[in-house]
């Protein structure tokens, strides 16, 4: 069977914890026969949906990843930008037709929480990896 090939969108804040999810999700993505063909460093988790929405147009790239962390803060600026990136992402799946999985933790989770969530990397590449392999069938 063909490789998969995948794309990856990595948020900048919060990096210590997004670095550590990075790796988790590539070598994932190498024990699933995967291979990461493209990967985009963007701000953070608000700007996704530009940078999935260019690698949703790279014909060479068959799913993509988002991974961040939404870190709670005094307001309720944790819970928009979920809300509002989550729906952009999701709609670039659909519009793309190219499974865009949501490797995102958050929001109202303390720093603790987000260092012990960082495995959320590896589900949402086992989950790419499956929805490509269903896709092709």
């Amino acid at each position: 069977m063909e490789k998969i090939r995948l794309g990856f969108v990595v948020s900048e804040f919060n990096r210590d914890i997004t670095q550590q999810m990075e790796l988790l999700g590539r070598e994932h993505a190498e024990f699933l026969g995967a291979s990461v063909e493209n990967t985009m460093y963007v701000p953070g988790v608000y700007d996704m949906p530009l940078a999935v929405k260019k690698l949703a147009k790279n014909d060479s790239i068959e799913a993509i990843i988002t991974l961040g962390s939404v870190i709670e803060g005094a307001t309720e600026h944790d819970e928009i930008i979920m809300q509002h990136a989550v729906r952009k992402i999701l709609d670039m799946s659909l519009d793309f037709d190219k499974p865009v999985a949501l490797g995102i933790s958050g929001p109202g989770m303390t720093r603790l929480e987000a260092h012990e969530r960082v495995d959320y990397a590896k589900r949402a590449v086992e989950s790419a990896v499956k929805m490509v392999k269903r896709m092709r069938e």
